[in-house]
């Protein structure tokens, strides 16, 4: 089942999600949480972006063909905890299929160690670096309420004040449904 994505202004983007009951069947919402990642062309999705406050997030690189090391990166992240981040930060030009047509510059450090479950409650402890890390920061920032423009200058901020209120009233062209809170 494809869901539509909730867009900026939704009050569900700002809660820290709350954890899924350790042995939760979470077979079919992980399906849909990739079908519906791969409906709207996303390399990451959290629970949150489709009205689940759960601490829950999928993420696939295998598409980024121009990024050596992302062949196999398909992963569900349960219950994760971020323990650590770490070495040199770098910017990169993130987007976010919550905000949809906004990219800017982000700047987080370049890698991280990771506790979370798997789909089937199996845990792990990883470390990753590079565009990996990258996507696991912004897609665990979702499930902590957090969004990649929380980042950005005041004054960008400001900048894109009116593409914000438009996408809260879901005045935007997107290839894929979205929930917008203000849409008349």
């Amino acid at each position: 089942m494809v869901y539509p994505i909730v867009v900026y202004g939704d009050p569900v983007l700002r809660k820290r999600a709350s954890d899924l009951t350790p042995g939760t069947d979470l077979k079919q919402l992980v399906s849909d949480m990739f079908e519906t990642m791969e409906a709207a062309k996303g390399i990451g999705l959290a629970a949150p972006q489709i009205g689940k406050p759960v601490r829950l997030f999928v993420v696939d690189a295998t598409g980024l063909e121009d990024e050596v090391g992302l062949e196999s990166f398909r992963k569900t992240f349960v219950n994760p905890v971020l323990l650590d981040e770490f070495d040199a930060p770098w910017d990169f030009e993130e987007g976010c299929l919550s905000i949809p047509n906004i990219r800017e510059l982000v700047n987080r450090k370049s890698r991280l160690r990771i506790r979370y479950f798997d789909e089937t409650w199996r845990e792990y402890t990883e470390e990753y670096d590079g565009m990996k890390a990258r996507i696991i920061q912004h897609e665990y920032d979702h499930i902590e309420g957090k969004l990649f423009i929380d980042y950005l200058s005041p004054l960008k901020k400001r900048l894109l004040k009116g593409k914000l209120a438009d996408i809260t009233k879901g005045d935007v062209e997107t290839e894929y449904r979205i929930l917008a809170p203000l849409r008349k």
